[in-house]
């Protein structure tokens, strides 16, 4: 299997992302602070730097490697405008100057889904991530899902009934597509997938429907 490097490996879906790696048989470096080495999933090598200082990290990153990139600031509200643009906008410009430098193969970026009526800011500074990455040249997969439910995230689930009837009108259907619900597990199948099927060249964008595809797909028997 390939090599894979990893920003953001502590977190929400990094740990859980990079077990999977590991169980799948990728060789995984994971970017991480000395302090949080020991929060990394088993069978990962941790390479100490700063996420929002690209020369910090990128001669560790393997020539041709898949990089996907997970750093964003925790519980993403309007109030935290300041830190979309300090810890966000910063370290995807600093994976993206990294990855072009070590001429990685594939850049993977979990963006969120747009347009949306609410999280401006939040969605403004993932646009200007994604257009870094379209503008580097380099082959990319961009997921982009809304809300991720899971362990510490699952306040949403009050709010199915809500979007299975906004689904059920004609006028609101495509929105409650858009701004679908999916789960920490639909996200680690998909980027799981886009890892292992890498995107030849160009952009490729999976949205909340092929968010939910990806994980029916690794669900349905051989």
């Amino acid at each position: 299997m390939s090599a894979v490097f990893v920003t953001g490996g502590t977190g929400y879906i990094g740990r859980p992302l990079i077990a999977r790696l590991v169980a799948s048989g990728y060789r995984v470096r994971a970017l991480t602070r000395a302090a949080s080495h020991g929060r990394l999933p088993a069978g990962a090598q941790a390479v100490t730097g700063d996420a929002l200082d690209g020369a910090s990290f990128r001669d560790a990153i393997p020539a041709g490697a898949t990089f996907i990139h997970l750093v964003g600031t925790p519980h993403p509200n309007p109030a935290k405008a300041a830190q979309f643009r300090d810890v966000d906008l910063v370290s995807i410009q600093a994976a993206v100057a990294a990855a072009t430098h070590a001429r990685v193969a594939h850049f993977i970026y979990v963006s969120v889904a747009h347009p949306a009526p609410v999280m401006r800011e939040y969605i403004a500074v993932r646009l200007q991530g994604e257009a870094l990455i379209r503008h580097s040249g380099m082959a990319a997969t961009i997921v982009r899902p809304w809300y991720v439910l899971g362990p510490g995230h699952r306040w949403p689930y009050v709010l199915i009934p809500i979007y299975a009837l906004l689904r059920w009108i004609p006028a609101t259907r495509a929105l409650a597509v858009r701004l679908g619900l999916v789960t920490l597990e639909d996200m680690v199948s998909t980027l799981l997938q886009a890892a292992a099927s890498p995107c030849p060249a160009g952009t490729r964008t999976i949205d909340v429907p092929g968010i939910l595809a990806a994980r029916k797909a690794q669900r349905r028997p051989p």
